[in-house]
Formats: C-alpha cells, structure tokens, sequence
C-alpha cells in the first residue's frame, strides 16, 4: 500500500507543476500576443519530442517493435483527426469560418491520455522501487515543465482567456492522478494497457503538431519571427532530447 502512497503524492506534486504558466497572468495583453507564436512554436517541439523520444521508443522497449505498436500509432493519429472534424463541425458552423478552438480542445485531449500514461508509470515503477519510483516521477517533472508551458500557450492562442486557459491545463495536468489509480487496479495487466495507450498517445501528439500547430508557424510573414519561431521550435526537440537521455 506504501507504493501507492508514494504514487499519488509523486502524482500531485506534478499536476501542480501545470500551475508554472501563471507567470502569463502577469504579461500585458500585447507582450502575451508577441510570445504566443512563440510558444505555439515551443508547443510543436514538446509534442514531436515527447511522441519520438519518449513513447514511442519506451512502448518499443517493452513491447518490441512489432506492427502492434505503430498499428496503435496509427490509430491514434487517425482518431484525433476525426475528433479534430468533429470539433471544427462543433465551433464553425458557417461557410469560411475561421477558428482556432479546436486545437485548445485537441490538445487538452491529447495531453489528458498523456499524463494518464505517466500516472501508470509512476506507479509502476514505486511497485517495482522506491528509488526507480523517485528517478521516475523526477523524468517526468522535467518532461512535464516544457510541456505544459507548450499546451498554456496553445490554449491561448485557441483563444481561451487567462484564467480558463489556467484551470483546464490544471485539470488536465490532474488526469495524472487519475492514472496512478487506474494503475493500481490494473496492476497485473498494466504491460497490456501500456502497450495501447503510449503509441496511441504518440500519434495523437504527431496529428496535432503536424496537422494544426506548424501549419499555423506557417502562417508568419516576417522573416526574423519566423525563423525565431523555427530556432523555439528546433531547441524544443533538442530540450526533449537531452531529457530522455
């Protein structure tokens, strides 16, 4: 039961950590318009890194590199277009409305099977020891900072105000909770669990940085921004990088 414990404090220090972007609360509406782009441009980095650096090479470690896992990928990437359909139907509804919504909700589901993994994973290695439980939830940390700086500032530029934008990253930095108790009553079976949800994860993370956010980088015209955009966006993968190993 100690494990357990352990799991769940690991679990909300670490959904605390989502509350690091109240330093936006404090920026004037026209210094949080000028870094928006470029946490857009961070966002895209994480989700890229996070889905090739830590997923998918850790669902290939314990599951083999068999076409389950890129089925799964798939899946995943397949899924999150048709929720992306789905949500554009939901907030646009006249002909040649433009919108950005979607990619807040998007991402918030993405970032929500995201964190249920790492709550499984936090779990699973206290149940194994203490010390690799510890190790673990620190990766983690670090993985989540980036991150979530990342899924703020596409929340703002889908549009959602401060505060909102606050507490729906909050809520959605909790589902590592969530997962720490769903490990716990899947314990015995948490290897077959895990081998779905990270490439399903990975691919979700993909579809949105390919298909939604760096088609949106694509759209600055200054010369010097987007090519800053592109250097945010290139030390983001490299910040991914360094993490997982």
């Amino acid at each position: 039961m100690n494990f357990f414990l352990y799991s769940l404090i690991s679990s909300v220090v670490i959904a605390i950590l989502s509350s690091v972007g109240i330093v936006f609360l404090f920026l004037n509406d026209k210094s949080l318009k000028k870094i928006l782009i470029l946490l857009v441009s961070f966002s895209a980095g994480a989700l890229l890194g996070g889905a090739f650096f830590h997923l998918l090479p850790e669902a290939v470690e314990e599951f083999g590199g068999g076409k389950v896992i890129f089925s799964y990928l798939i899946i995943g990437f397949s899924l999150f277009f048709v929720l992306e359909r789905v949500l554009r139907w939901h907030h646009c509804h006249e002909v040649g409305c433009m919108t950005h919504k979607h990619l807040g909700h998007l991402n918030l589901i993405g970032d929500g099977v995201h964190n249920v993994i790492d709550g499984i994973i936090i779990i699973s290695s206290f149940s194994l020891d203490f010390n690799l439980g510890v190790a673990i939830t620190l990766s983690i940390a670090l993985h989540e900072i980036p991150q979530e700086i990342g899924d703020l500032g596409v929340l703002l530029y889908s549009g959602f105000g401060r505060i909102k934008a606050l507490i729906y990253n909050l809520v959605s930095a909790s589902t590592v909770i969530l997962g720490v108790i769903i490990g716990y009553f899947l314990l015995n079976r948490i290897d077959d669990f895990s081998c779905f949800l990270l490439p399903f994860a990975a691919g979700g993370f993909i579809y949105i940085a390919s298909s939604d956010l760096i088609p949106e980088l694509h759209k600055e015209i200054n010369v010097k921004k987007a090519f800053l955009s592109f250097i945010i966006f290139s030390l983001a993968i490299v910040f991914m990088f360094l993490i997982a190993h």
